[in-house]
């Protein structure tokens, strides 16, 4: 009886450890994509938009809408996002992503 105690529980145990596992890998793989998604739409933005006036004058407003996280929106900043989206439609990134991007150049 004891025994089949002992297997009973080590079998609920390595059951219990493989959940635990694959659910780690799934968000583990989420989060991943999700900042290589933001690392790709960052890194096309700045190679596009480097030397571009309309831009590079809305780096002040992206501080501060970075800073505020979104609560701060500068009339030259949103001439930049409007610039960017118009040059780049393809361009799938939100407005946190191209401020960010904003910011690296």
């Amino acid at each position: 009886m004891f025994r089949s105690r002992l297997f009973g529980a080590a079998l609920v145990l390595a059951v219990a450890s493989t959940a635990n596992a694959t659910s780690f890998v799934v968000t583990t793989d989420t989060v991943v994509r999700g900042v290589a998604a933001s690392t790709d739409a960052t890194s096309d933005v700045t190679s596009s938009f480097k030397d571009d006036k309309v831009v590079r004058a809305a780096r002040d407003d992206a501080a501060s809408f970075v800073a505020s996280q979104g609560n701060i929106r500068g009339v030259k900043l949103e001439s930049a996002f409007a610039h960017i989206r118009q040059q780049a439609p393809t361009l799938q990134a939100s407005d946190a992503q191209l401020a960010q991007a904003i910011l690296a150049l």
